[in-house]
C-alpha cells in the first residue's frame, strides 16, 4: 500500500483507507489510484509532503504522502495541518458575508461609516472605498504593505493605522489589483462590528459552528497538532527546511494565516456548496449570501497568475471551457495550498503542501482529477506559441510603480525586458529580478528568469489600460499603474 495511509488521532481509520468505495450518489472513487497519483508527482517534484481531501457528492476522502519535516522525517498524515497563505481570505470573507447577511453591515456603504478613522493617501478615495470593493479586490488597496504591528490583540487596529498614507493602485472601483491590505481592512470591521479579536470571531462564527476542529490562526495553536514545515530551495532539486516557521506578523491574519488541515479545507467548501449549512445542519450563511460570493464583480486582465477568471465577493472564479467553478491559491513561507470547487458537480479539492514544485503537482494532479471527477478541462499551461507574434514595444516602456515595487520596462533590438525591484518595505525582500518578456500577444508576455513562482514554468505579465486612460502593468495579479 503506498503513501502515509495511518489512523486518525482518535485511533480511527481515516477515509484514506477505502481504496475502492462508492459514494452515497454512486459515484467510484478509487483512492489508491489518487494516493499513488499523489506520491508519484510528490516524489518527482521534490515536494517534502502534501496533504489531500477529496469532496465528493458531500463526503471528504483524505490523502496524504510524504513528510511534515526534511530534517526530522515525521510522516505526513491526513490530521496534519499546514499554512495555507491567502486561502485565509475566503474566511474573512465568509465572516464579513455572515455580518452582512445579519444586517450589521451594508456592503455598499463607505468603509468609514464602520471604521471612523479608516483612510488612505487620498482624501476622495478614503469616502468612496466601500466593503463589496475590498472583497472584490477592487478598492485599489495595495498588497505588499508590511508592517509588524505587535502580538498584541490591537494588532489589527495598528496595521490599519499605519496604512493610511500607503497610495493606492488604482483609483477604486476602477480596475482590479489584488490586495492582501483591504483584507486587513476587513479583519478589522470585523473586530468592531463583534467586539472581539478576529481570530476569536471566526472560531465564535465559522470554526465551531462547522466542527473544524483542525483549523486555527496561531502558531501557539499549531503546535498541539503535526504541523508542516515550509521548506525552500532551487527548482528541480530537492529542498531544504526554511530558516523559520513562519515570518508573518499577527496581524496578516486576515489577509494571510489560517492553519488548517486539507480535510477542514475541505468542509469549508462543503458548506458553500451545500448552501451555506454545515454537515451537522447548523446554518452558516443564507443561500442567498453564498450564491451572492460567487456571482462574478470583476474580470482578471490576468487570467493565468492564479488561474482566474474574474472575482467575487472572496472567491476567484474560473471558467473551465464552460463549466463555472470557484476556489482560491495561497501561500506562506515555503508552503502553498490550492482548493477548486466544481458547484454544477458537488466537487471539491484542496491540496496543501510544504515546499518544492507544489505548483506542479497542483497542475498535473487537478487535471486528472477535474477530468475523472467533474467532466472538466483545465487550460494549458501558461507560456509562449510556438511562433511569437510581432510586437511594438514603444507603448509599453516605461516606469510603473505600485506600494514596495518599481518596475522598469525596457525594449534593445526588438525585444522586451522588465526590471523588477523591491522599494519602500520591501526593499530587502529580494535583488531586483531581470524577467524577459516573451510574446504571446501583443499586450500579454511570458516572463522568464525569476523560477516558476506564478505559473508552471513562466511568470504572466500583462499590460493593460485603466479607466482614465493610464497605462499600467499586472504582475503577480497586482497592478502597477505607468508614471513615466
Amino acid at each position: 500500500m503506498s503513501g502515509n495511509v495511518s489512523w486518525d488521532e482518535n485511533g480511527s481509520w481515516s477515509a484514506t483507507n477505502t481504496w475502492g468505495t462508492r459514494n452515497s450518489a454512486g459515484r467510484k472513487l478509487d483512492l489508491a489510484h489518487w494516493q499513488a497519483r499523489l506520491d508519484a508527482l510528490r516524489a518527482k517534484h521534490h515536494v517534502p509532503g502534501a496533504g489531500l481531501a477529496l469532496l465528493v457528492d458531500g463526503t471528504v476522502y483524505e490523502l496524504a504522502s510524504g513528510v511534515l519535516h526534511r530534517g526530522t522525517g515525521v510522516d505526513v498524515t491526513t490530521d496534519s495541518v499546514f499554512q495555507m497563505g491567502s486561502i485565509a481570505k475566503i474566511y474573512t470573507a465568509t465572516l464579513i458575508m455572515r455580518l452582512a447577511e445579519g444586517g450589521e453591515l451594508n456592503l455598499d456603504a463607505p468603509v468609514v461609516d464602520v471604521l471612523p478613522d479608516f483612510s488612505v493617501a487620498d482624501p476622495d478615495a478614503t469616502k468612496a472605498i466601500t466593503t463589496r470593493q475590498l472583497l472584490s479586490h477592487t478598492s485599489g488597496l495595495t498588497c505588499d504593505f508590511t508592517h509588524d504591528s505587535g502580538r498584541g490583540d490591537d494588532c489589527l487596529a495598528k496595521y490599519v493605522e499605519a496604512a493610511r498614507g500607503v497610495a493606492l493602485d488604482c483609483p477604486p472601483g476602477t480596475g482590479i489589483s489584488y490586495s492582501s491590505v483591504g483584507y486587513n481592512v476587513l479583519g478589522r470591521i470585523i473586530e468592531v462590528l463583534t467586539g472581539t479579536v478576529w481570530d476569536q470571531a471566526l472560531k465564535d462564527l465559522l470554526l465551531e459552528p462547522l466542527g473544524l476542529t483542525h483549523t486555527m490562526t496561531l502558531p501557539e495553536e499549531a503546535l498541539r497538532f503535526r504541523a508542516a514545515m515550509g521548506h525552500l530551495g532551487e527548482p528541480g532539486q530537492a529542498p531544504d527546511p526554511a530558516p523559520q516557521w513562519d515570518m508573518m506578523p499577527r496581524s496578516a491574519g486576515p489577509y494571510g494565516r489560517v492553519i488548517a488541515s486539507a480535510g477542514d479545507l475541505a468542509r469549508l467548501a462543503r458548506m458553500h456548496l451545500t448552501g451555506g449549512v454545515g454537515e451537522d445542519g447548523t446554518r452558516v450563511l443564507a443561500e442567498e449570501t453564498v450564491a451572492l460570493m460567487q456571482r462574478r464583480v470583476v474580470d482578471c486582465p490576468d487570467k493565468w497568475t492564479v488561474s482566474s477568471d474574474g472575482w467575487g465577493l472572496g472567491w476567484t472564479l474560473y471558467d473551465w471551457n464552460g463549466v463555472p467553478g470557484y476556489g482560491h491559491d495561497g501561500a506562506s513561507i515555503g508552503q502553498y495550498a490550492y482548493l477548486r470547487v466544481v458547484p454544477s458537480q458537488g466537487i471539491a479539492i484542496a491540496l496543501l503542501t510544504n515546499g518544492g514544485g507544489a505548483r506542479e503537482v497542483y497542475a498535473a494532479l487537478y487535471r486528472e482529477l477535474l477530468a475523472e471527477l467533474a467532466e472538466v478541462t483545465m487550460p494549458e499551461p501558461f507560456a509562449p506559441p510556438a511562433e511569437a507574434p510581432s510586437v511594438d514595444f514603444a507603448p509599453l516602456v516605461g516606469t510603473y510603480r505600485r506600494e514596495g515595487v518599481v518596475i522598469t520596462v525596457t525594449e534593445k533590438d526588438g525585444a522586451g525586458q522588465a526590471l523588477y525591484e523591491f522599494v519602500d518595505g520591501m526593499k530587502d525582500f529580494s535583488e531586483p529580478l531581470r524577467i524577459d518578456l516573451l510574446p504571446v500577444t501583443d499586450t500579454v508576455f511570458a516572463g522568464t528568469g525569476v523560477g516558476a513562482a506564478f505559473s508552471e514554468d513562466y511568470m504572466p505579465v500583462v499590460f493593460a489600460a485603466l479607466p482614465d486612460g493610464t497605462g499600467c502593468v499586472y504582475i503577480g495579479m497586482r497592478c502597477g499603474p505607468k508614471v513615466a
